[in-house]
């Protein structure tokens, strides 16, 4: 064998190798149930007012992504000399853009196409159709 191979069979440079083991797997899975499971109980038993519910659940669901592509996609900062940390980056990125959208959809389509649903309204179906 050469000078030029150890004995891992590498060829002089460096190369950084994560070996997860089921532990960790294990740990990735109980934090993604953990991480449905609570959003579950807030809307099951009401625990929460409606609009703080909203609010909750997605943060939950921003961690939950965070935790799968930690403990199951393997990204980190070390890893194929830092790109898995720029494809984090850019995910936490597209992420805040996609949740605070879908808020800011929401909000805007109750209040604006359901007229005459809000509180205190008594007829059925009033809207401003002919």
């Amino acid at each position: 064998m050469s000078d030029h191979h150890d004995n891992h069979g590498h060829h002089g440079h460096d190369v950084y190798v994560t070996h997860y083991s089921p532990k960790d797997y294990a740990i990735g899975f109980v934090l993604s149930l953990i991480l449905t499971a609570i959003p579950f109980w807030l809307v099951m038993g009401n625990v929460l007012p409606p609009e703080t519910t909203r609010f909750v659940i997605l943060g939950f669901a921003g961690v939950q992504m965070v935790v799968q592509m930690i403990y199951f996609l393997h990204l980190n900062a070390k890893s194929e000399e830092g790109w898995n940390m720029m494809a984090l980056i850019l995910t936490v990125i597209l992420l805040v853009i996609v949740l605070s959208g879908s808020i800011w959809v929401m909000y805007h389509m109750n209040a604006n196409m359901m007229p005459g649903m809000g509180a205190g309204a008594t007829t059925h179906g009033t809207h401003d159709m002919p």
